[in-house]
């Protein structure tokens, strides 16, 4: 799909977790600790890039962890009980206020599509002091992030926008997919959780900076 120029579109649906907050290090570091605990090697950032996928049952099985010996539900809780209580520490993506800023001042309808829980997601906006710039902010209802495809559906029926109006700002394969299947354009962004190789495969275009969105 042809990416016009992004002040051309109605609205933007971003992503959170990689695209606006810089959350890899946590990440790494919150699976290295599920990791430890099973005696199964720790990630580097790089390999953590190379290998985080949705649905992130399948990331946690490539890492080495075994559901042949206990429930997927084990691990991923074990892993957000130390995300959550970390997540207050990282910060924003470099300049996601004068992105976000600059789309608001020009108009741009923004919502948000997370894989995060919608509770905490509410609560980050908040502390991270950006909750304003968003019209709907759409979470899961669980933290076993499965998909975000059904909430996506969710959020475009409640935008008077089409779908093909809209721009999809996120930062894996997996965003490029929803968008896919939602009917939006789609630029991924390489700071987050997937290597910027990884996402060069799959055709969408990707930037390395949010700050190139309003070139």
């Amino acid at each position: 799909m042809k990416i016009r120029p992004v002040n051309n579109y109605k609205g933007i649906i971003w992503d959170w977790n990689g695209t606006l907050l810089n959350d890899i290090q946590l990440a790494v570091e919150s699976m290295n600790s599920v990791l430890l605990k099973r005696g199964l090697p720790v990630l580097t950032v790089d390999r953590y890039k190379s290998v985080f996928t949705f649905p992130v049952k399948e990331y946690y099985q490539l890492v080495g962890i075994d559901f042949g010996k206990e429930q997927f539900e084990i691990p991923a809780q074990e892993f957000i009980d130390l995300y959550n209580r970390l997540v207050w520490d990282c910060s924003l993506q470099g300049n996601a206020i004068e992105v976000l800023t600059y789309f608001k001042n020009a108009g741009i309808h923004q919502s948000m599509l997370s894989a995060m829980m919608q509770e905490t997601l509410d609560q980050c906006l908040e502390y991270y002091r950006i909750s304003h710039f968003f019209e709907h902010v759409s979470g899961l209802g669980d933290h076993l992030a499965n998909s975000k495809l059904e909430t996506g559906w969710q959020l475009l029926n409640k935008l008077d926008i089409e779908p093909g109006e809209l721009l999809l700002v996120g930062d894996t394969i997996h965003d490029f997919e929803v968008a896919s299947e939602l009917g939006c354009s789609c630029i991924l962004v390489s700071k987050g959780h997937q290597s910027h190789a990884r996402l060069m495969s799959s055709g969408v275009q990707v930037i390395e900076d949010l700050s190139q969105l309003m070139n």
